[in-house]
């Protein structure tokens, strides 16, 4: 379970970073309204129960959703 919390934090680091470069249009990139796209497979599935259940849906959603994965991981890898 370490391994796998490892990953997925990395993954997720690399996402915000990807979000952050497109969004402002760092490093000469062009701004994208689609930088967010890998961060919602990492979010799976409490963006979409957010979105269904409560009716937020949002950049804070879409950006805090793989921290619940993350700590539902490091729970497992602790346990």
């Amino acid at each position: 379970m370490k391994w796998a919390f490892i990953i997925f934090t990395a993954l997720y680091v690399i996402a915000l970073a990807l979000l952050a470069i497109g969004t402002f249009g760092w490093f000469g990139q062009e701004k994208d309204p689609l930088s967010a796209v890998f961060l919602v497979p990492l979010g799976l599935p409490w963006n979409l129960l957010l979105d269904r259940v409560f009716g937020t849906d949002g950049p804070l959603v879409a950006i805090l959703s793989p921290a619940i994965n993350a700590a539902i991981l490091y729970w497992l890898w602790k346990r």
